[in-house]
């Protein structure tokens, strides 16, 4: 049986992405984090980076195939994760604020092999599996550059300079609590006031 969550101010998650894993930060539009956690978006003995590295070196249609597996781990594994932190977290999960994605070529044997596209395709990959598995929770999905993140949560919050906000909770919750995190707390603010 579900646990009834206390009527609060809703919460949305700020994610920066990496190759292979992600950092969550689950907090109000004021603020105030909620949940902060590293998660693993690929199954052990998976690449992290099948477009950009592992493909290279394989035949196109072997390559393709690679990437399917890889993309369906992650979406496997962001969707367990996202169940994961909807329960742990103590208020309703409203969104989730994503890199922006680049613009890629229709096909996977294209990414492959367009080198622009191959530099990017593992990320957005990544951010699509996090997106898809948010909106099948019914979260709405926000989109943000990280040069810009600080910004917008300092245009949300009407204040000048944020970085009390954003390094108070490294303060109470402790190590880790890096650039990061401050990151994706800023675009978590910007996502929950509506900046994004």
């Amino acid at each position: 049986m579900p646990r009834r969550r206390t009527p609060t101010a809703p919460a949305v998650v700020g994610v920066l992405d990496h190759a292979g894993w992600a950092i969550l930060v689950t907090a109000r539009g004021d603020g105030t984090v909620l949940d902060r956690r590293r998660i693993e978006l690929v199954d052990a003995g998976l690449p992290e980076m099948p477009h950009h590295h592992e493909g290279q070196r394989l035949p196109l249609e072997e390559a393709v195939a690679l990437v399917a597996r890889v993309r369906a781990s992650a979406e496997r594994n962001a969707k367990a994760r996202l169940a994961e932190l909807a329960v742990a977290v103590p208020t309703e999960i409203t969104g989730i604020a994503l890199r922006a994605l680049q613009p890629l070529p229709p096909t996977v044997a294209e990414r492959i092999t367009d080198y622009r596209a191959m530099c990017v395709a593992d990320w957005v990959m990544y951010r699509e599996a996090l997106a898809a598995a948010a909106v099948e929770r019914g979260w709405t999905v926000s989109w943000f550059e990280p040069k810009h993140a600080v910004a917008e949560a300092a245009a949300a919050l009407e204040q000048d300079d944020v970085d009390a906000v954003l390094d108070a909770p490294g303060a109470t919750l402790g190590p880790p609590w890096r650039k990061d995190h401050k990151v994706a707390l800023a675009a978590a603010i910007a996502a929950a006031r509506g900046r994004s």
